[in-house]
């Protein structure tokens, strides 16, 4: 009898989840960081009369696997900022939604998150760029280089960077170069204006590795500050280098301007070892046929002396589909160590959770796909055979990747990239060309 009224009783009823004792913790680890005031994101996740109108929405993105923005296959590789959500947790945030949404008792929150003002890290120098670049409200922008003078007076150690857009509304991604002392990339340029390879060429000169230059901090939405402390490493700046502002823009409708920032944090005691930001490898010649759905595109580096793979970013344009990086050893044994998605407005960057040793010899190969065809909604032109362009209708096929190796090595000859082939050097020259003509 006893069995019997414990089953007519049924289970027992769930405890109610809330928005302060349930929800909050999670959106403090996963989405805070960029849903606040001042961030890339449209809306701040900080209350619960902030976050109360999007229950729905965010019920829908997460289940949806949208949000958090996470793009790698977990099948291949494992990393340290992991966003993806646990199953527990897209229970309760869907739970949350689908039952009213409630408050919950205030007390139950857990702190409020403190973030340094207008910054993911607390930075020890801050570079600014001299004045506002001007941008119009249409057409074709070309990437746009600010010579910075910095001279700094000692050389550096950084193990932290943040490059934070002046204006994110109009900032899509961009780069900040250390150009060292002996650099002859941007020595004509005047300090503070706006330069662009297709008019300023002459003045600009060529940015090559061999000269020491190396990228120092990266913007793009969603990648946050980058963390270079990994097992004791660090970037190294010399003493007297400039800094090199590299932006692309995309115009809004409305003229605009932009005066991005750059954060450091520096390393006070002597690194173990160096961390070196390459592009990896590249295919300049690439050519996507048109019509095509799933393009391949193959590149290749080799590695010049032992160092460890620290980091991954692949890089594409709006017909990018999905990137795989292959290490193949000098045995001959080749890994998968990351496969994944890609999405041109969220290029993220994905740290190895342990870093992965590349002995010398070791060859980087880069698989790259692309979705020429009309099933692509971001595709410019579907019926136009793409090339390697800068622009977003043009495409690109490289991965960023971070190296750590012995701080006596120089950078320079660590990462060898076959240089661009006959046809990307000719398309070069007839630009060179038309550009004498005008």
């Amino acid at each position: 009898m006893l069995i019997g009224v414990a089953a007519w009783a049924g289970p027992k009823t769930a405890p109610t989840v809330t928005f302060h004792k349930d929800v909050l913790p999670i959106l403090q680890k996963h989405c805070q960081g960029c849903h606040r005031p001042g961030e890339v994101t449209p809306m701040p996740l900080l209350t619960y009369g902030e976050v109360r109108p999007w229950a729905k929405a965010i019920r829908a993105a997460v289940l949806a696997n949208k949000m958090p923005p996470w793009f790698a296959d977990p099948a291949y590789g494992h990393f340290a900022n992991d966003r993806r959500l646990s199953r527990e947790e897209i229970g309760v945030l869907t739970g949350w939604a689908s039952n009213g949404s409630p408050e919950g008792n205030r007390k139950d929150a857990p702190p409020a998150l403190v973030f340094p003002s207008g910054w993911n890290i607390q930075p020890d120098v801050v570079v600014e760029m001299p004045k506002p670049v001007p941008l119009p409200a249409s057409g074709a922008t070309n990437y746009k280089f600010v010579l910075v003078k910095t001279n700094f007076p000692a050389d550096m150690w950084v193990k932290a960077a943040e490059m934070r857009a002046g204006n994110t509304k109009v900032l899509h991604h961009g780069k900040v170069w250390v150009r060292p002392p002996g650099s002859r990339w941007m020595e004509k340029a005047a300090a503070g204006e706006a330069y662009e390879e297709e008019r300023n060429r002459e003045e600009m000169g060529r940015n090559q590795a061999g000269e020491g230059n190396e990228m120092l901090g990266k913007f793009n939405s969603g990648l946050g500050a980058q963390r270079f402390d990994i097992e004791g490493a660090a970037k190294f700046v010399p003493k007297g280098s400039d800094l090199v502002f590299e932006l692309h823009y995309t115009p809004t409708g409305r003229p605009e301007t932009d005066q991005t920032k750059l954060g450091l944090v520096l390393e006070r005691d002597a690194p173990k070892a160096r961390y070196y930001l390459s592009m990896g490898p590249a295919n300049y010649d690439l050519s996507i046929p048109p019509n095509t759905a799933n393009a391949e595109v193959v590149s290749e580096a080799t590695i010049q002396a032992d160092c460890k793979l620290a980091y991954v970013q692949p890089h594409m344009h709006l017909r990018g589909k999905d990137y795989e990086l292959r290490v193949v050893f000098p045995s001959g044994e080749s890994k998968t160590v990351f496969k994944g998605r890609f999405d041109f407005n969220w290029q993220l960057g994905y740290n190895f959770a342990e870093p992965i040793p590349l002995p010398k010899g070791t060859r980087v190969v880069g698989i790259a796909h692309f979705d020429n065809s009309r099933n692509n909604p971001f595709n410019p032109d579907p019926n136009k055979e793409v090339r390697w362009g800068a622009q977003n209708w043009d495409e690109m096929s490289n991965c960023f990747i971070g190296l750590i190796f012995d701080v006596k090595t120089p950078a320079e000859t660590v990462l060898h990239l076959p240089g661009p082939g006959m046809f990307y050097r000719w398309n070069r020259f007839l630009e060179s060309l038309t550009q004498a003509s005008k």
